[in-house]
């Protein structure tokens, strides 16, 4: 067995590290016991044990299960802390409201947002992530569950108000094969059918006349405050000051006056999905 000497204050992973085998080892368990009883290898428990690889909520899940763990104190709950830390700074505090918001407004530039994302389209950007090297492979089977998650937001009841612009770049950028991006454009397609939902495309054509630069979404929530939410490449800001907050909702308002209709917007749509000009 390679034991290594964690300290578990270096990092949540080396603390759940120390504490899968502080709790193995108090049940007289050699990591072979451990991996028979959670259905996984025993170099992948090592590799857990000693912080070589991180933990998945899969992994997390058996771990509980197999020390008969529940409650507040899980494998499960300690991993889901490990994922928010390795989040965008300021992200799960957003994906928190986001889940309770009444109102959602969303502008997007690039790529599909993730609440209306296929699964097979967020799996094509999270794979892509790992061959960059930015993240493992357990991560980005995370985001792609995370993506899951938060679209439950769409069928909870009530249901929130949804209101997307997606700029035309979002469309045209090709994500993974032809029949990836053609079930994602049909996907778009049913969301707009949706009674709680608005979808419109800002065309290139709005040149100026597009008041945002970059991706933006503005909640409302139960008791009818604003927030903001923004991200930069090192971390997001959730914005709760109505002074900030009501400035941008005046300009989505001119955004979504500007665009095309969402039945222009759906034409659109399918002509792309059709590979018609």
């Amino acid at each position: 067995m390679n034991k290594n000497e964690l300290n578990p204050d270096a990092s949540p992973e080396a603390a759940y590290g120390a504490r899968l085998r502080s709790l193995r080892e108090a049940r007289g368990w050699t990591q072979e016991d451990l991996a028979a009883r959670a259905e996984y290898s025993s170099v992948h428990v090592s590799a857990v044990e000693n912080g070589r690889k991180p933990p998945t909520l899969r992994f997390s899940r058996s771990a509980d299960r197999a020390f008969g763990i529940e409650g507040e104190d899980t494998f499960e709950r300690q991993f889901r802390e490990i994922r928010h830390g390795s989040l965008l700074e300021g992200f799960p505090e957003f994906v928190d409201h986001e889940g309770r918001a009444a109102e959602i407004r969303l502008y997007e530039v690039g790529v599909i947002p993730g609440l209306l994302q296929t699964p097979d389209y967020a799996a094509v950007l999270a794979d892509s992530t790992v061959k960059r090297g930015t993240i493992a492979t357990e991560q980005a089977e995370e985001r792609v569950t995370l993506v899951a998650e938060r679209q439950t937001a769409l069928v909870r009841t009530p249901p929130p108000l949804i209101s997307a612009v997606l700029d035309e770049s979002c469309l045209r950028r090709p994500v993974g094969e032809p029949a990836v991006m053609n079930a994602q454009l049909e996907r778009l397609i049913e969301f707009a059918e949706l009674p709680n939902t608005v979808l419109q495309v800002a065309p290139f054509s709005m040149g100026a006349r597009r008041p945002f630069d970059l991706p933006v979404t503005i909640l409302t929530m139960s008791d009818r405050s604003l927030m903001s939410y923004a991200e930069s490449a090192q971390r997001g800001h959730l914005e709760r000051d109505g002074r900030f907050v009501l400035p941008m909702l005046a300009a989505y308002h001119q955004l979504q006056a500007e665009a095309p209709s969402q039945a222009q917007s759906v034409a659109i749509i399918s002509q792309l999905r059709k590979g018609t000009p």
